[in-house]
């Protein structure tokens, strides 16, 4: 009885360090199957002073492409208003950076050292396998989404990534939706190595007929937080005035600029505190408390043009990371920039308020990168079978499906293969009939 008890429990185990234990890579064909993309991460990392370089290979059927080329490119394009207003050639969006690359036939002066990546992929994939490689140029725009209202569909306004493998004469052919690969990517920025500064604050206000002032200090606990981590504001109130504070309020405030064709900047609180304890301040009384607010996307879904971090389909995201960029790049290239501050206002009886505001940073943790397997292992070792040999993929002979309506399955069930003599773990793009949505749905994996 006990062993039987524990088997699932142990099965359990061996699926999870499968799942770990092999390179992960991201795979998507065309609708004909003739062109497959694979792609070793989805999220690229600015690091200030490089961005990750995105790298993988594409598998072409020579006999379909015959006479004709295969290109992949790299667009940053920042959408500023829905696709059913694009009309008459007119789109509603702007190109921030665009990079293009023939990979089929290989030019010469397009090869370059391959990457260990691309490496084991080319063994694995045969000849027909030809890599990619772009670098984005330092101070790219950070994805980043714009919240709909809840009504609107298509896809969303803000700053978005696409890596597009497509057939053609030319770079600039129009591309046929049988043949064309198109996937979804993100830029993203992690904290800061260094430290960053306490954000402290103070603000002394005189008031007509009143011999003295009224003082207020504010210090947060620290200059950078992650989202989800509670913000601690230490206040400090001196009321030397005759006025009378009658209670104080807190938010955080997100400010998006919008660098278009000229730069306008929208502000939005993410959070809000109002609070009477200790109040009203009477004349000569003194208040030292700390405050507690916590900006949580799922208070704020109902705010149109609120500013997230850009997602993938049928991903959660969050409130947008703080944008963090080096000061000699110009802000036209960013698309759209991100700050948050904490406000603190004092509202006074028979005055004016008083204010004052704490600049910090928001963003995501940077994660321990593991040990990568391609590196750390041998060629002459290979790894051990990640799970037990699977049979091999039959032809797919189903009529062929809307290439917009994919899922990403990412509950390792049925899309991850995994290869004796190798360590990759393949994600595919599984296409999937979404119930209840209309067949021109024209969203994008």
């Amino acid at each position: 009885m006990a062993d039987a008890a524990n088997k699932p429990t142990s099965e359990n185990n061996n699926e999870d360090a499968s799942k770990k234990a092999g390179t992960r890579v991201f795979k998507k064909s065309s609708p004909n199957g003739k062109l497959t993309t694979y792609l070793g991460k989805r999220d690229f990392v600015d690091h200030i002073d490089h961005i990750d370089p995105v790298d993988g290979v594409v598998l072409v059927d020579p006999e379909y492409i015959a006479d004709k080329k295969v290109y992949v490119h790299v667009l940053a394009a920042f959408r500023y208003g829905r696709e059913d207003l694009d009309v008459l050639g007119l789109t509603f969006r702007k190109d921030l950076f665009l990079s293009t690359l023939q990979i089929y036939p290989p030019l010469p002066e397009n090869e370059r050292p391959l990457t260990k990546l691309q490496e084991r992929l080319i063994k694995k994939l045969g000849d027909n396998a030809h890599p990619f490689y772009f670098e984005l140029p330092v101070g790219s725009p950070s994805s980043v989404t714009l919240q709909p209202a809840p009504g609107d569909t298509g896809k969303p306004c803000g700053v978005d990534y696409e890596l597009k493998t497509y057939v053609g004469d030319s770079p600039d052919d129009k591309a046929h939706k049988r043949d064309t690969i198109r996937l979804a990517i993100r830029k993203i920025t992690y904290a800061p190595d260094e430290n960053v500064p306490q954000p402290t604050a103070e603000i002394t206000k005189e008031f007509m007929m009143s011999s003295h002032p009224l003082h207020l200090e504010c210090t947060l606990d620290k200059g950078l937080y992650y989202h989800g981590e509670p913000i601690k504001v230490n206040v400090s109130i001196a009321n030397r005035s005759s006025k009378t504070v009658k209670k104080i309020r807190l938010s955080v405030r997100q400010f998006a600029d919008i660098c278009l064709f000229s730069t306008a900047q929208y502000k939005c609180p993410v959070a809000v505190l109002e609070s009477e304890d200790g109040f009203p301040l009477n004349p000569g009384a003194t208040l030292n408390k700390i405050f507690t607010l916590v900006p949580l996307l799922e208070d704020n879904r109902d705010k149109r043009g609120l500013a997230l971090d850009g997602k993938l389909k049928h991903e959660d995201t969050n409130l947008a990371s703080s944008t963090i960029f080096d000061p000699g790049v110009s802000k036209e290239n960013l698309g759209i920039v991100v700050q948050y501050k904490v406000k603190v206002r004092l509202l006074v009886a028979l005055g004016s308020d008083v204010a004052l505001e704490l600049p910090f940073t928001l963003t995501h943790p940077k994660p321990i990168e593991p040990e990568d397997p391609i590196i750390s292992q041998p060629e002459a070792n290979p790894p051990p079978a990640a799970v037990p040999a699977t049979e091999p993929e039959t032809k797919n002979t189903d009529a062929p499906i809307d290439n917009n309506l994919i899922m990403f399955d990412t509950s390792g069930t049925g899309a991850l293969l995994a290869d004796q003599d190798d360590d990759f773990i393949i994600e595919e793009f599984v296409r999937m009939r979404l119930k209840d949505h209309n067949k021109n749905d024209s969203s994008e994996a």
